[in-house]
């Protein structure tokens, strides 16, 4: 144990920095939280839990920290309850950001990545990675994490990627991947083709320019509306409905293309749709994804006018070398002088743009490789409809259905040097070589002139392998066998798509137990290759708009097998149920961004506040589905409730020693730490019985919430037990009790010290450091365990939940806050001792009271409690309830001439106010001007105003002020 912690004493001031460190490290020295493999016949329930892999490149931000908040308290709250617990942390490659970074790193000296070349700048991410990548795992480390750390793993280690090269080689042998030049989403600043979901769309302000045609050998044009006319330079055609009358007559026909003087066939096609505009539009196939479609339909070109960087090319004509958007600027000046341009309107552009740099998105035609979906969408989604995997909160099922209901084929090759290289050969005669390993020779024509593909696959990929990569996939391991599936993922909203979905669909495919494959199929897993001739695949079945990035599926050969069963199903999902956490925003619910300035640090926050305290409010406000409004007055807060408990730690401590006892002792009769309730817990009095009904019925609330992820039940009940239960009312009542060195003072301390240890128990997997501190006290520095966080998380014990003692405390706990109340109101000073009278019906309840009169006495400040036997509830300053009636019996004793002086005050500014309200109300140029709300409420001052007068005036004639 940590070197500075002796005997049953604590410092005076909590002080979280001088604690937190320590414990976090002295965690990580012991590794307390390595799990070793349950060998075979090894009984315990398991629990394993994913970390979302943050990106190498990344630093703590508040999502983290309550992601990994929650992570850590279902975590802890398992390892307690006897689970072998495994929560496997990683981090991810992060291929376009961490290019970026070093990319933006080479500039600084004046390189670029070219420069280097490809295996000197993939020599320097590594470097980079080796000095940086490690500190987001550092934080988490000074936060206590308890994940496993001995089995951390970074995406391109190598067992990591030999499981990668192994997924895709089989879905290419299954006819599960293809390459083909289709329209994508082109990000020009990051250099590479993105997915759908890495665009994110935003309305902008944006115009519509309308561009007419002349038709060839005719005096006609045909006029067609654009929001991008820098790519009127790649148009092929010019498409109509062949149900619109207006364009029959032009079936057929040629337009000459503006600027360009080339000949361009009109064409029908459903593309165009006579209600919309003019009914025609432009046909641009290597520039648009409904255009690429409709010029497959018709065998148009396909002409490129911009490069990777979105400049324009040789194709544009005199525009080349432009930018695209100095392009437009020039293209409309030309248009409009040479009267092409006869039309410019305002318009709303939904606008996408690149997730990780922000760069306006082209779509762009483009060489890439691609995963036929929908067979592992087909099995993800029944699984979900089977629920083998449950969302929380519910809607998210629904959301996560009608999304994998309409998916789009996955773009998974990517323009970077930096991530899992695409393990595809190219030989010189055009075949290309999918393999394990590097091929040296073309199993077509003997070459040994072998290129490995350029491209590596999208992050996402080797990501959405993790469930059973981490552990040990390809080779059939006992980690697999023990912790897949794994039991729960907790992540953000904002990966659902990106990560769970893939996850569940790959997980869902690979993990199926193995299928029966026909004799083709068996041959080709034997090898360690496949190859596909040169050339485009077969184009994609006929459809309507393909998605950008997200194509439609070639025809090819298809995966055969048979049917899963449901337990086959159930088996093979990546995890058991999946916990979408809030987001967290500022406190005014604003979402936190770094334009806005409202960004929190947490390890600021901490560094503030302390660990325990940040995550308690995490904890406290992290209601399903509700974001998170963040405010660090709620921090504060929960900094005074550990500042309580540290007190009431250091009250018990003082009553150990002063009895001779050490906490261990007070401990020797609680047995063994898995039961439930706390044994032999001696509950002599009403309070015993009380609060040890309420530990248990806590203890249950707490776990049930647990189960459910409501994890601010879980800390809202804790925070009521432990300050409002415990530490007001149990340490309050208990206290006459340990006065005297005698037998009962030892039996009540030995109760205080075994409730506190099962209370520190409750509160561990919420507020660690602290709690571990106390308990390592409470024993003397010597516990039984190295930590608590390898002690028995509490139980219910039914038996000792006592509702009659529950009720009981209730009515003398609202009996001393009654009198406490009726002291503030008539202003009794807190040293001032007075007499009470109180009027109860039922003899249970008088009883009960006299019982406890010397509680009522202390806490209340009470002189003598004197029983009535009529009901004061028409009294005036009596209290009245449904079990008692009381008053006290108190005449305050004042300066007659001062309360006067005081009362003629009061009395001018009243009158006046009501003058100041007549003369408004009396004034009909105010009445008609001023809102009927300002009259309205002007009008309720003047009553209240009068109600005020008179009461003031009767207390001026009470005390004969002249």
């Amino acid at each position: 144990m940590p070197e500075n912690l002796t005997k049953t004493e604590l410092p005076k001031a909590y002080e979280p920095s001088a604690i937190e460190t320590r414990w976090a490290e002295f965690w990580v020295k012991e590794k307390l939280f390595s799990v070793a493999t349950p060998a075979v016949g090894d009984t315990r329930p398991v629990f394993c839990l994913l970390l979302p892999p943050p990106n190498v490149t990344g630093r703590l931000h508040m999502g983290h920290m309550l992601n990994q908040t929650q992570m850590d308290i279902i975590v802890r709250w398992h390892r307690m309850r006897g689970f072998v617990t495994l929560w496997l942390p990683g981090t991810d490659h992060a291929g376009i950001a961490t290019q970026m970074m070093v990319e933006r790193q080479l500039a600084s000296e004046g390189k670029k990545r070219t420069d280097l070349g490809r295996e000197k700048f993939i020599e320097r991410v590594w470097e980079w990675k080796k000095h940086y990548g490690g500190a987001i795992f550092d934080q988490m480390r000074r936060l206590g994490a308890s994940v496993d750390w001995d089995r951390e793993y970074f995406t391109m280690d190598e067992n990591l990627s030999r499981a990668v090269r192994e997924v895709f080689v089989r879905l290419y042998e299954q006819g599960l991947i293809y390459r083909g030049k289709y329209i994508v989403n082109w990000c020009p600043r990051c250099v590479t083709a993105i997915s759908d979901l890495e665009v994110k769309h935003e309305e902008v302000p944006g115009k519509l320019w309308e561009i007419r045609y002349p038709v060839v050998g005719t005096n006609e044009f045909i006029t067609v509306a654009t929001t991008r006319p820098e790519t009127v330079l790649g148009d092929t055609a010019v498409a109509v409905n062949e149900r619109d009358e207006r364009y029959k007559h032009l079936h057929g026909k040629k337009v000459l293309l503006p600027l360009m003087n080339r000949e361009i066939p009109i064409i029908t096609d459903e593309l165009a749709q006579p209600e919309f505009g003019t009914g025609a539009v432009k046909v641009t196939p290597a520039h648009d994804a409904n255009d690429f479609e409709a010029g497959l339909r018709h065998n148009l070109p396909q002409i490129e006018v911009m490069d990777e960087h979105a400049r324009m090319n040789q194709n544009a004509g005199p525009y080349a070398g432009l930018d695209r958007y100095e392009a437009r600027k020039r293209v409309l000046e030309d248009l409009r002088s040479q009267e092409f341009l006869v039309g410019e309107k305002d318009y709303t552009v939904a606008l996408g743009k690149c997730d990780r740099c922000g760069a306006v998105v082209e779509p762009r035609l483009s060489t890439q490789w691609f995963v036929k979906i929908q067979p592992l969408a087909e099995r993800a989604i029944e699984v979900v409809e089977k629920d083998y995997i449950r969302f929380t909160p519910a809607n998210y099922r629904q959301i996560y259905l009608n999304w994998m209901r309409n998916i789009h084929d996955w773009t998974i090759s990517r323009q970077l040097w930096w991530g899992h290289r695409i393990p595809a050969w190219h030989c010189e005669c055009g075949e290309i070589i999918v393999a394990r390993e590097a091929r040296t020779q073309c199993p077509k024509c003997g070459g040994s002139a072998l290129t490995q593909d350029p491209d590596v696959l999208d992050t996402w990929f080797s990501s959405g392998l993790l469930p059973f990569t981490s552990l040990g996939w390809p080779d059939a391991t006992r980690d697999l066998e023990v912790f897949y599936p794994t039991s729960l993922l907790i992540t953000g909203f904002d990966i659902l798509f990106f990560w769970v979905a893939r996850m569940i669909m790959l997980g869902c495919w690979f993990m199926a137990p193995p299928e029966k494959p026909g004799a083709d199929e068996r041959d080709a897993r034997r090898s360690n290759s496949a190859h596909v001739g040169a050339g485009a695949p077969t184009r994609p079945a006929a459809a309507s708009a393909a998605s950008l990035g997200e194509q439609r599926s070639p025809a090819g050969p298809m995966r055969t097998s048979t049917a899963l069963t449901d337990d086959e199903l159930r088996s093979s999902v990546p995890f058991r149920e999946v916990y979408i956490h809030a987001l967290v925003r500022d406190a005014e619910r604003q979402k936190m961004s770094k334009t806005k300035g409202n960004v929190l640090d947490p390890i600021q926050v901490i560094e503030k506040y302390g660990t325990d305290a940040t995550r308690f409010t995490l904890a406290a406000m992290s209601s399903p589905g509700t974001d998170i409004a963040f405010n660090e007055s709620r921090t504060e807060g929960y900094r005074a409730f550990a500042n309580k408990i540290w007190n009431a730690a250091r009250f018990m401590f003082m009553n150990v020693d002063r009895l001779g006892m050490c906490g261990a002792d007070a401990l020797a009769r609680e047995a063994s730490h898995g039961t439930p309730g706390i044994s032999g817990f001696q509950a002599t009095t009403l309070e015993d019985r009380w609060i040890l009904s309420r530990f248990n019925s806590v203890t249950k609330n707490v776990n049930d919430s647990l189960r459910a992820y409501r994890f601010d039940e879980a800390a809202n009940a804790i925070y009521d037990f432990f300050w409002g239960e415990f530490c007001d009312w149990y340490l309050e009542l208990i206290k006459p009790r340990l006065l005297p060195e005698s037998e009962t003072a030892r039996a009540t301390c030995g109760n205080l010290v075994a409730l506190f240890e099962a209370s520190l128990r409750l509160l561990h997997p919420v507020m660690p450091f602290m709690t571990e501190e106390i308990w390592h006290a409470i024993y003397d520095g010597n516990p039984p365990l190295k930590s608590l966080a390898l002690a028995a998380y509490p139980q219910a014990d039914e038996s000792q939940i006592d509702p009659k003692a529950e009720t009981e405390m209730a009515i003398l706990q609202d009996l001393i806050a009654s009198v406490r109340n009726l002291r503030a109101e008539l202003k009794v000073e807190m040293k001032q001792r007075v007499p009470v009278e109180i009027f109860a019906e039922e003899p249970a309840v008088r009883s009960l009271i006299q019982r406890n009169a010397s509680a009522l006495e202390r806490l209340a400040n009470v002189e003598e409690a004197r029983f009535v036997e009529q009901s004061m509830a028409k009294l005036s300053g009596a209290r009245h309830t449904a079990r008692f009636d009381v008053r006290l019996i108190y005449e305050k004793k004042i300066d007659v001439a001062a309360e006067c002086e005081r009362l003629k005050k009061e009395m001018e500014k009243i009158e006046k106010g009501i003058t100041t309200g007549q003369r408004q109300l009396g004034n009909e140029q105010f009445l008609a001007k001023a809102p009927p709300q300002v009259v309205e409420n002007l009008r309720k001052q003047q009553q209240e105003l009068a109600v005020m007068h008179q009461k003031t005036r009767s207390k001026l004639h009470e005390l004969g002020c002249g």
